[in-house]
This record gives structure tokens, sequence and C-alpha cells, in this order.
């Protein structure tokens, strides 16, 4: 199956030009959105050697306090299959994190777990090289198309996620968003989805999407609306956020 509509890659705020790119796309993509939101709660609070697995460019390395913080990044070698080439990183497999037991106070993994075909593996992996006492963010899609064609195998429940993390002392499980942002995200994706088509005979169509655009404004309000007031049905959420503990 061809990838049409692939997602945007997340990228840090380093200029002015980026800082429109990372703070703009929140206005419409919810699921960047949402993350941000718990990652920014977390991260300024982290201390001590700090490991961001899959971390692509590392889009929210700013929010670490560097007097506190040592940071390092890794994904995999072939990070350009997913339109990141970020130097300053450590490759590795996507299974076995190359760095000794007990080494991080604070692990961050953002949309990463969803492309691990061995996801127990690299979970056990988190645990080995979190020292006791060490804090994490792990962060999963649910209401999200498939992407990245064919690297994409799971949506994980909060059933499945406590059987994955059960060798943590916690792991609080968090849905971000509720079914209003989830429905409001779809509807956002097919407008842009058809107004940019990748198909050249369905541009006789764009301006009929152009003439719907008032219900796009309309969606985009309501789910901004629903996630600040917490509207909706927290069992379909856009994803979810796991604050674990060693």
């Amino acid at each position: 199956m061809a990838e049409k509509f692939r997602p945007v890659s997340n990228t840090p705020p380093e200029s002015f030009v980026g800082k429109l790119k990372f703070y703009g796309r929140m206005l419409l993509d919810l699921q960047i959105l949402t993350i941000f939101r718990d990652v920014k709660k977390e991260l300024p609070g982290f201390k001590g050697n700090v490991l961001d697995i899959g971390c692509g460019q590392s889009p929210y390395n700013f929010l670490l306090n560097e007097s506190q913080t040592k940071y390092y990044g890794i994904d995999i070698v072939d990070a350009d299959k997913f339109d990141y080439n970020n130097s300053k990183i450590t490759p590795f497999n996507g299974e076995d994190i190359p760095f000794e037991n007990d080494k991080f106070d604070a692990i961050i993994c953002t949309e990463v777990m969803e492309h691990v075909a061995n996801f127990q593996k690299l979970t056990d992996e988190i645990y080995r090289v979190m020292k006791k006492g060490g804090r994490g963010i792990v962060t999963i899609p649910w209401s999200a198309r498939y992407h990245y064609i064919p690297w994409d195998y799971f949506r994980y429940t909060p059933s499945s996620l406590k059987t994955m993390f059960a060798k943590f002392s916690s792991a609080e499980i968090r849905p971000r968003g509720t079914d209003i942002a989830a429905i409001a995200s779809k509807i956002i994706v097919l407008f842009f989805r058809n107004l940019l088509p990748s198909e050249a005979w369905k541009w006789i169509f764009v301006p009929i999407w152009i003439a719907l655009s008032p219900i796009l404004a309309i969606t985009v309000v309501i789910a901004h609306i629903s996630l600040l007031l917490n509207l909706g049905a927290e069992e379909d959420p856009l994803g979810y956020t796991i604050i674990i503990k060693k």
C-alpha cells in the first residue's frame, strides 16, 4: 500500500521559520498539540542523564533544563525513511538500546512504540537502562491513520499498556483528548488530503473543498474547545501518554 498523505516531520523550533512550523501546526495537528502539552509538563523537571528514544530531530530537547540534564538521542539507522536526518544521535537497531544498565535518570519516547515490531523487547530495554527511581514519558497514538507505511504495526489499549509496563513501579496511563478531538482530527486530515491531492485529476475537486472550508474552521474551533474543557468520551482518544517510574 502506497502512502499518499505522509505525516509532516516534527522538527524543533530553532529558527523563526522553525517556530512558525512548530507552533503553527498545533492549530491543526491535534496529535502534536496534545503530545506537546504533556511533554511540556514533564520535561522541565527532568534531571541527570536523559535518553530520547526514536528521537528524530529531537523536537522536544529544548524543553529540558540544559544546566541540569545531559541529553542522549537514539534512532534507527534508517531514520531517513521517516524523513529524519539527525547526525547528533546514536544509531541503534530499534530494539537493543546501546547503553549500560541503570544509566539514565529520565526517558523520552514519543510516537515510537507503534513502529516497533518487538515492542516488549524495547520496553524491557527501557527498564534496563533506567536508574532506580528514574522517570519517563511515553506517548503513543490511538486514533491515527496507517502511517509511515509499512513501518506501522500496532495501536495499544490501556489494558495492553498495563501489561507492557508491568515491570515498572508505576505506569500512569493518560488519554490525550476525547472522541470529539479524534473525530475532528479525521475531518481535518480529510480536508487537507483533498485540498492538496496527490493525483493530478483530483485537483478539479479542490474548489468544492475550498467552498466547504467553513466546516473545517468550525471543526477546528470545536476541537480546541473540547481539548480545553475535556469534553467527550476518553475511551476513544487521539492517543495515550504513559508516565513511568522505575
